[in-house]
């Protein structure tokens, strides 16, 4: 106790937080760590595996596959906003086929139109109640004015990225509460077959830096961070793996670096809305309240996060780290996921293929929110996983090993242009 006190008493003269780590551009550990500053007293842990390679004749087999035209896609299609809150996405480009992943919910080729209603629209009492536009008369139809056109026009390559490939590293991002640890059975599996693997502390967990202030714990703020973390270990291939809220993440560096990212996954991420922080939510207590109820809280995260609440879920939940955050860290993260960009329109310009895998048993996030994404997203295929939950890596890591090693290894067959200039016609 005399030790904790005296701890404390250096914390409060020094100014420093009791999981912060000292402030360094870069650091390296004999363990894999590294410790990267992204801003002065901002410091994040790290896990980079960089595996050794013999090399051999990869770089030709990839020059091969450009020769041949494999893997090229033709990304078109053109999303429209009306002022009723209507979203219009009509695909424009040929459907793609794959042996692999099945798109969607089994279907292979994309509808050509899409019509939803944006998620964070509000009447404004002007629409006629009840009656459709097109269950009018043709002569009384109004030719309605778009508030909003969006045309995306562009081609990109999809490749198979194997372990052998020096080009392509793994980006892994975790949500609230979690730490890199959660993606321990990832990285083993993926560093063993070859992959670089990179996986940082957001800000506040496992042994990043933690400030006791509550904007260093926006969305803008961890963007932020996680752009700098891409910008130092990317190379031309990259792909990012999130879960729950690190999805929002993966998502804004796929927007920011679309020549750079080369697919997505997306693990229980949720629909594409707009984030914004609950005003009747449990996290808007003080933060003494919220330490008080913290055994509370993570009971209810474990009752939530996993299928099954045993003996063995408990130690995955100490052995990834999980929810193991201070009460201030807590609700300033609850209360910081603000990102209004990140609405139906922002996923909809996205042209990187995605892999959506989602547990069953998610009381987080319902099944709907991702069927909703995957209709949203141009190139995506969705993969459910039956005994699954929240904390799906950690409770079936074989399977989502296998499903992101396919996914990996996928790229689309060749596309019939004459197929393309007959939608188009």
């Amino acid at each position: 106790m005399l030790t904790s006190i005296a701890e404390r008493i250096m914390y409060c003269l020094t100014g420093k937080t009791p999981n912060s780590v000292g402030p360094a551009d870069i650091s390296e550990t004999s363990d894999g760590f590294d410790f990267l500053e992204v801003k002065p007293g901002r410091v994040l842990r790290v896990r980079h595996i960089l595996p050794s390679r013999s090399g051999g004749g990869e770089e030709e087999e990839i020059e091969e596959v450009k020769n041949t035209g494999r893997g090229l896609i033709h990304c078109k299609r053109r999303i429209t906003v009306y002022r009723n809150g209507q979203l219009v996405i009509e695909n424009l480009g040929a459907a793609l086929r794959s042996e692999i992943l099945h798109c969607r919910n089994g279907n292979t080729e994309p509808t050509g139109t899409l019509e939803v209603e944006l998620s964070d629209y509000t009447s404004t009492g002007n629409e006629s109640a009840g009656v459709k536009e097109s269950d009018l008369p043709p002569g009384r139809r109004r030719k309605r004015k778009p508030k909003k056109v969006v045309q995306v026009d562009c081609q990109r390559r999809v490749t198979s990225c194997k372990g052998t490939h020096s080009d392509v590293v793994l980006f892994f991002v975790h949500g609230v509460g979690g730490s890199l640890d959660i993606w321990k059975e990832q990285l083993d599996f993926f560093s063993k077959l070859g992959y670089e693997v990179v996986a940082p502390d957001l800000v506040g967990h496992g042994s990043s830096a933690a400030p006791q202030i509550g904007a260093a714990y926006t969305f803008y703020a961890l963007a932020e961070d996680m752009r700098c973390v891409f910008k130092r270990y990317s190379k031309k291939r990259n792909i990012l793996v999130g879960h729950s809220y690190g999805v929002s993440f993966c998502t804004f560096l796929a927007h920011e670096f679309p020549d750079l990212v080369h697919k997505v996954v997306m693990i229980n991420g949720g629909g594409p809305t707009a984030l914004e922080p609950s005003l009747c939510s449990i996290f808007n207590m003080p933060t003494c309240v919220l330490h008080c109820l913290s055994p509370c809280l993570a009971w209810s995260f474990l009752k939530a996060g996993f299928a099954r609440q045993g003996a063995k879920e408990k130690q995955l939940l100490r052995d990834g780290n999980a929810f193991n955050v201070s009460s201030f860290v807590l609700r300033a993260m609850m209360s910081g996921q603000y990102w209004p960009e990140g609405d139906e329109v922002y996923h909809a310009e996205l042209t990187v293929p995605i892999l959506l895998v989602h547990g069953m048993h998610d009381k987080f996030v319902p099944l709907d929110e991702d069927q909703r994404m995957a209709e949203i997203l141009l190139v995506s295929f969705l993969k459910i996983i039956e005994e699954g939950s929240h904390m799906v890596m950690l409770e079936c890591p074989e399977t989502v090993n296998t499903l992101l090693h396919e996914f990996f290894l996928w790229e689309p067959e060749a596309q019939n242009t004459s197929a393309e200039e007959a939608v188009n016609e």
